[in-house]
Order: C-alpha cells, then structure tokens, then sequence
C-alpha cells in the first residue's frame, strides 16, 4: 500500500492502533499510514481466545509493511489492558514521536459460550481485553492531551472506540462480548462529554468484517466472494471511516456512533425514549402493568438479537 505524501488526510499525526497486528488493526494501521500518519502499532500477538501464540510478532510485521512503503511506524507488544501497558503504549508514541494525536483501540478476542455454560474467568478475561483495553489507553492518552490543553497548546485530538453488532443488539452464545461492547458505548458518550473540553474527540464504530474472531463464528456471511468481486467482508472497507475519524477533517464529530460494513456506513441513533405516560402519583403493579402494555403497543420493536432463532 503506497503510503500518503505530504498532502495526506492525516500527515503529520501520530497515531496508535491497539490489536494491529492482524485483521482490523492492521489494515487500520495500514490506511493511517497510506494517508501520511506515522503509527504506533500495538499487537500483544496472542491467539483468539487470548493465550500466547509464539514468539513471532505480528506487530512487527505490520511496521515492517508500513516501512518497505515508505512510512513510519514502531511496533508495542505490552497489554494495554494492565496499567504499565497502556502507560507504556502512550509513552511508545511520545518518545518516538513527540506527540500523539489519534487513538484507535480496537484489540480485543472471544470465549463465547451459552450464558449457562459461561465460566467466570471467560466473562472476566473478555471484560478485562475489550473494556479494561479501551479505558487505560483512553486514561493515560486523555491526560497528556489534559495536561496540553493546560499548557495552553492547541489540541485536536481524535479516539476511535470498537464497539460491535453485539453490542447495539446482543448476540447469542455472546454474553460476554455483547455486554463488553455495549459498554464500550457508554465509554464512548462519557468520554465525548468530559474530553471535549480539552479537544478531544471520541466516536465509537460497530464494524462488520473478516477477521479472526468473526470468520469462524460466521463463516457463511464472513466467506471471501469469487475472485473479482468486490469483498464487501474485507477489513480494509471499515478503515477509510476510521482514518477520516481520526483525522482534522473530522473537526466537530464527537459522542456518535456509526455502524460500518461493505460499503454501507450508518449513524446509529442510539436510546431515544419513546412512549411514555405519567400518572402524576405511584401506580399499581396493575396499573402500571395495563399502561406499559399500551406504551409497547405504540413503541417500535427492538432489532433482533443476532442468531435468535
């Protein structure tokens, strides 16, 4: 992928790329650097499920493709979900590059199971990769841009957030995932409120791509077309959001959420109240009963959950 010249949508930005090594992250990484970034690519390189996955550094490859195009990156291999690992990915970007601008966090892995078949470590391990992995690095980059700001340096600085379809609307055999997602969501709103302030935006994406967690869980929707036809699944169609997301074009965008897959984007609407009542005093349990069976009559019926049946 030839990378961007001077003229690229984010020359000059540092940006860091959580989970780059592969599928996602790594063709974000890829378009940043392709529109001028120079990208901090963060890959712990473990398997799907979490555990280590050998000595070979899928970060490393990724700066070494970033690289052979012309561009610059350096690869970090701590956990962003520990303290020191998120400490040490902001510090990565600040002493290789002086600055950072535009975080994208997107690592993250499964251990689905049925809710009843759910072990407590795969509910904790699954918290811990996708929220914990979005609020330290969000945490330790939010306060230097803080301590920017009140430093009287101007600052435009972007996140990304990686929510998920199971996350607007539940996914079954997913309850772990589904609810990490979702809180990513609420991440996002509260830190568009309090970092805006300091010029910092925050967006959320719910992407549908190929990637190592959806290709086995969704083989048939997640298969590669005949050759020639457009892959409406390949990760590389979420990144051109991402990368205007992450970039000044984006200036005044912040506390959204869009849904991306192919080559379809959507602005999701989030919760909105709908039908309500009011009875000016405490209802009965048959009162209030008889008057929300009226209000869901008139309100509009959820999306599915993915893979009810």
């Amino acid at each position: 992928m030839p990378v961007g010249t001077s003229g690229g949508l984010c020359a000059g930005r540092v940006v860091v790329v959580t989970g780059a090594g592969r599928g996602l992250g790594r063709a974000h990484a890829l378009a940043f650097a392709a529109e001028g970034a120079e990208v901090v690519v963060n890959d712990l390189g473990v398997g799907l499920d979490g555990t280590a996955a050998g000595a070979d550094s899928p970060a490393a490859r990724v700066v070494a493709e970033i690289e052979a195009a012309g561009g610059s990156a350096v690869a970090h291999g701590g956990d962003i979900a520990t303290t020191e690992g998120a400490a040490s990915l902001v510090r990565t970007a600040l002493d290789t590059y002086g600055r950072l601008d535009t975080l994208v966090n997107n690592a993250g892995f499964l251990r689905d199971r049925m809710l009843v078949n759910l072990d407590e470590d795969d509910w904790d391990a699954v918290m811990r990769v996708h929220l914990k992995g979005h609020f330290l690095p969000l945490k330790h980059a939010a306060a230097w841009w803080r301590a920017e700001a009140k430093a009287g340096r101007t600052v435009a600085a972007r996140v990304i957030n990686t929510s998920s379809g199971a996350g607007l609307l539940g996914s079954v055999g997913q309850g772990n995932y589904s609810a990490a997602k979702a809180g990513i969501l609420g991440l996002t709103s509260v830190a568009a409120a309090e970092m805006g302030r300091y010029g910092v935006q925050v967006n959320a994406i719910a992407p549908a791509a190929r990637t190592r967690m959806t290709e086995e869980t969704f083989a048939a929707t997640m298969a590669a077309p005949e050759e020639g036809a457009f892959d409406a699944m390949a990760p590389e169609n979420v990144s051109p959001l991402v990368v205007w997301l992450g970039s000044d074009a984006s200036d005044g965008v912040t506390g959204r959420v869009f849904e991306v897959e192919a080559g379809k984007v959507t602005v999701m609407e989030g919760w909105r109240r709908g039908p309500s009542a009011d009875k000016g005093a405490r209802w009965s349990p048959a009162e209030v009963g008889e008057t929300a069976l009226k209000l869901l009559a008139e309100a509009e019926v959820p999306g599915a959950v993915y893979g009810a049946g």
